[in-house]
């Protein structure tokens, strides 16, 4: 055994002499107090222990006289089984090296508890220089353990993300190389792997943007905000195809505040941007022929009247309307109506310039733009050619038509200065032209200004009129096939003018519509035929759904939804007695937003009705998704069912589709017993027309109510 630990008194020396120094209680009170345990231990099969300091209980639960000469247990055998082996095979090699020693390893404390421990130490050689004892000194470092676990899973869960995420993740240079990349980025950008990226990438500007002056833009914003958020770019891919991407990043910095890298994702954006393009397309043409909507059609006037004030040149709106297109529509389909148009769109197309427009106006009437005129001759020799080409036969599945169609014109600078000017005089030449006989044009002149000024006094008296009270509600019932009853009501609006008496919707409704007085009209008439069900409700009539059409601007408008609510709550009438209808093609035209309108519709209650079904161009997988209760077929194909096989069988086909759907058919335009007694054999829920009753004021409404009362009495 090695000399003993030796006790005895030094000296230290004071202004005051020398003070003596108990050397023995200064090591006790150090061995005492550190955080950990001291030792020295036998090198024999059990590694026993003959001195432990003070810090062993704290560290392994057990009282030293417990450790020392393994009186209770050997340290041997609280290190775990697992770590056992390792340590002594460390501890030893390190000893023959005569080399400090230094291990982590685990132990199981007293109270059966796991830490982690850190041993230092050394070995002693006896007299013979054989290895006899180990001195060293053991402290807990469970927490650090703890902390570095922690660190290594937080580095780890980092490592999967990076390497799984479906975004690129990068880190590039300030100059534009890449540092790093993950497994998506590489596969966006179309490279089998990150390092191959890395590898190709060595000036990002100019090898991936599309447009070099990207990247340029790209550092400019990370200089100036230190952030760069949905930076969207086109970019080229390993085999040199373009995709759209968006960026998001930002700039890391030293403690000095100067850049160290860009880091941050991508995203491959090509879908949407092309869904993007395609729904732009939409928005600004025309869904049937492909050819400029209205919305583009004013844009286009105003580019060429721009042009001809800088060239001193004319500009032509030229208004085409088809003649006896809604007797070819409505006797041989919308199906054949819809090819004539695509034939005459590429009719028009093949007629002119590059640089004009031909636009579809709507229906079947088209406006053409001729930029560049320099008189009326040439004009009129376009327009010529117009009428002769669309005047030639029109061959259908073998059938021959015969076609025409009358133009009115208008000219810049000496008709007007603005689309709106333009489009209204080129309409009412148009109208002239077919007041003249059909087939030929029609050149606007000041005389028909009084039709614009007779049109523009109806508006302004349209614009009083709400306030004068001069609108009036009619109501058309709705019938149960099955049971006869008056189940609904179709509230339609009606003018009093004064001095021209009662004037049909067809004659104001487009104006309201041009002028935007037709969502204060439109408010008005729901709160009236909400307040007007409930009144009948109130009077002790049984309760029936009242219907309310919407126009395309009113469901457009921003507080349709409040409005609704509004109308409910003011008259206190429940909501599911209220039906909005919507036209076929209306919902068609715009159907995802549309979709988020109507539920948030649905919402409040209501039911919704798909109005003039059958005349759109509907979308089963829209139709299945929107939240409608009701089709209701158009009267075009109503009026001749009994009559006209291909009405008939696209009644049966609408009513089939519509119960396949989960939704009640309504047909509209019933007028003879011969109309209802196809609709009831073909299963069709519920009727409405002549047959039954014309639009009727509130009053004589309220009356047929009370006499089906009766009757069921």
């Amino acid at each position: 055994m090695g000399k003993p630990l030796r006790s005895g008194i030094s000296h230290t020396l004071s202004p005051d002499g020398p003070v003596p120094l108990d050397v023995t209680r200064l090591l006790t009170t150090i061995t005492d107090n550190l955080v950990g345990m001291i030792y020295r231990c036998r090198i024999d099969a059990s590694w026993t222990m003959e001195y432990v300091s003070d810090g062993c209980f704290k560290l392994t639960g057990y009282r030293p006289n417990e450790l020392v000469f393994n009186n209770r247990v050997s340290y041997d055998q609280i290190t775990l089984p697992q770590d056992r082996e390792r340590v002594r095979t460390h501890i030893h090699e390190a000893m023959e090296r005569n080399e400090a020693f230094e291990v982590e390893y685990r132990i199981r404390r007293a109270d059966g508890s796991i830490r982690w421990v850190l041993e230092r130490g050394v070995g002693l050689r006896d007299d013979h220089g054989e290895l006899a004892w180990m001195e060293g000194f053991i402290q807990d470092i469970s927490d650090r353990m703890a902390v570095n676990e922690a660190l290594r899973e937080a580095v780890r869960r980092f490592r999967s993300i990076f390497e799984h995420a479906t975004e690129g993740i990068f880190q590039t240079t300030p100059d534009g190389q890449y540092l790093n990349a993950n497994p998506a980025l590489a596969r966006i950008y179309g490279h089998d792997a990150p390092d191959t990226l890395i590898n190709h990438l060595q000036d990002i500007g100019r090898q991936l943007y599309v447009l070099p002056e990207r990247r340029a833009e790209f550092v400019h914003i990370m200089q100036t905000r230190g952030v760069v958020r949905s930076f969207e770019s086109q970019v080229y891919r390993r085999d040199g195809s373009v995709i759209w991407i968006s960026e998001n990043a930002r700039a890391v910095r030293d403690d000095d505040g100067k850049v160290q890298f860009y880091e941050g994702t991508v995203v491959d954006i090509t879908e949407r941007k092309q869904h993007e393009t395609v729904l732009e397309h939409q928005a600004s043409h025309d869904n049937l022929t492909g050819l400029p909507n209205r919305s583009l059609l004013r844009d286009r006037i105003e580019q060429a009247i721009a042009m001809g004030y800088r060239n001193g040149h004319k500009v032509a709106v030229v208004f085409v309307d088809l003649d006896h297109f809604k007797l070819i529509n409505d006797s041989l389909g919308h199906h054949v109506g819809d090819r004539l148009l695509l034939e005459v769109a590429d009719r028009l197309v093949g007629c002119v310039r590059g640089h004009d427009c031909v636009a579809r106006q709507g229906g079947d009437e088209f406006v053409i733009v001729l930029t560049e005129q320099h008189d009326d001759d040439g004009i009129i020799a376009i327009v010529s050619r117009l009428l002769e080409v669309i005047s030639q036969p029109w061959i259908d599945n073998g059938h021959e038509y015969g076609l025409s169609c009358s133009m009115g014109i208008s000219c810049y600078p000496q008709d007007g200065d603005d689309p709106d000017a333009l489009l209204r005089c080129a309409d009412a030449a148009m109208y002239q032209a077919k007041a003249s006989g059909r087939n030929t044009y029609h050149f606007f002149t000041p005389e028909l200004n009084h039709a614009i000024n007779e049109r523009l006094e109806l508006e302004s008296r349209l614009r009083h009129a709400l306030d004068r009270d001069e609108l009036r509600v009619y109501y058309q019932p709705r019938v149960d096939v099955a049971g006869g009853r008056i189940i609904g009501a179709e509230a339609l609006i009606r003018w009093d003018c004064p001095g021209r008496g009662l004037i049909p919707p067809d004659s104001f409704v487009p104006i309201a519509e041009e002028s935007g007085l037709i969502t204060p009209i439109g408010k008005w008439i729901l709160q009236e035929a909400c307040r007007q069900n409930r009144a009948w409700q109130d009077a002790g009539l049984p309760p029936i759904s009242v219907s309310v059409n919407l126009s395309p601007i009113q469901f457009r408008h921003a507080g349709l939804v409040e409005s609704v609510a509004a109308a409910l709550a003011c008259s206190g009438l429940d909501p599911a007695w209220l039906e909005l209808e919507l036209t076929e093609s209306f919902v068609m035209h715009d159907a995802e937003r549309i979709n988020v309108a109507m539920q948030a519709l649905k919402a409040l209650g209501i039911a919704i009705a798909v109005d003039d079904f059958g005349t759109g161009y509907s979308s089963l997988s829209y139709l299945k998704r929107f939240p409608v209760d009701r089709l209701k077929v158009d009267k075009s194909f109503v009026r001749d069912i009994d009559s006209d096989p291909d009405d008939a069988a696209i009644v049966r086909a609408i009513i089939t589709l519509g119960h396949a759907l989960g939704l009640k058919v309504v047909a509209e335009g019933v007028e003879t017993a011969a109309h209802l007694e196809y609709l009831r054999l073909h299963g069709c829920d519920e009727l409405q027309g002549y047959y039954f009753s014309r639009p009727v004021p509130a009053a004589e409404m309220e009356a047929l109510l009370r006499d089906a009362v009766l009757a069921r009495a």
